[in-house]
């Protein structure tokens, strides 16, 4: 029988998004508001199972993980609203996007993961979330959404490239749906364009992934209707992309955004991220 891995605990705070840096990781550690079910974790170097549940209590962050904090810049800035319908989160982890969208007044969520204990505690035990672990999307079928097929999807996957989802969500989204798709251009451009510690910084590679995955969503059976860059950025720093789709069979090619407006969406990315480096230096 395989032994579950074991990783130090500020390490897998940043992983999955609930603490910024393995820094302030430590710092979240040593003010005692780190836990582990009911267990109060007290020191960054203690190594857990890596699909340890993990909370942070009493922050002053409005969503379980940082998460959230990418999904309400894309539904302030995509005009999404999520009001009453029903919501799927590919790739829930922590659930940060799940506890944006119901603080948004989203009628229901889906959380779905490949993992298992991940799911922090206050949106697994709301009535109004159905827990979906151990769950590899791309075997998914509708029927398997017993409360209803999402009226508006996420997606937050790792280590996968949007190709492998956006099939199968084509078939379980409503049509007319929304999805709010998070690219991630580590794991979207080949692995010759990718740096030490899986970090891409070049702004021709982020355009060019950002094209490619444009066009294969419109050959999926979506529209693409706007993009702009993550808030925050991903492991190791990694700049971030998020895209509003629409399931439209109509879509076409020739509606994509022209070359200008992705290297538009780049350049303004690499600013905010230059200039908030700045700021904290």
């Amino acid at each position: 029988m395989n032994k579950v891995k074991k990783e130090r605990v500020d390490v897998l705070l940043v992983e999955r998004g609930i603490c910024e840096t393995r820094e302030k990781a430590k710092r979240a550690i040593m003010a005692g508001v780190i836990f582990s079910g009911t267990e109060r974790l007290e020191k960054p170097g203690e190594k857990i199972p890596e699909d340890a549940p993990l909370e942070k209590k009493g922050n002053d962050l409005r969503y379980v993980s940082r998460g959230g904090l990418k999904l309400e810049k894309a539904l302030a800035e995509f005009d999404v609203a999520v009001e009453g319908k029903m919501m799927l989160d590919i790739g829930s982890s922590t659930g940060g996007f799940t506890d944006c969208a119901l603080q948004n007044g989203a009628r229901h969520g889906y959380a779905l993961d490949v993992g298992y204990n991940q799911l922090a505690w206050k949106i697994r035990q709301d009535p109004r979330v159905t827990v979906m672990e151990r769950t590899n999307f791309r075997h998914s079928k509708p029927e398997d959404f017993q409360e209803g097929l999402p009226e508006v999807a996420t997606i937050d996957v790792s280590f996968i490239s949007l190709r492998i989802i956006l099939p199968v969500l084509k078939t379980i989204l409503v049509p007319g749906g929304d999805c709010i798709a998070l690219v991630k251009p580590q794991f979207e451009a080949g692995r010759e364009k990718v740096g030490k510690k899986g970090i891409v910084r070049d702004p021709k590679v982020h355009q060019e992934v950002l094209q490619k995955v444009a066009a294969y969503a419109v050959d999926c059976g979506f529209e693409v209707k706007a993009m702009t860059h993550s808030p925050i950025t991903g492991g190791e720093g990694n700049i971030e992309f998020l895209f509003h789709l629409v399931s439209n069979e109509q879509a076409t090619k020739s509606e994509l955004p022209d070359a200008h407006s992705f290297a538009q969406t780049v350049e303004r990315a690499h600013l905010a991220f230059k200039e908030k480096n700045t700021q904290s230096d």
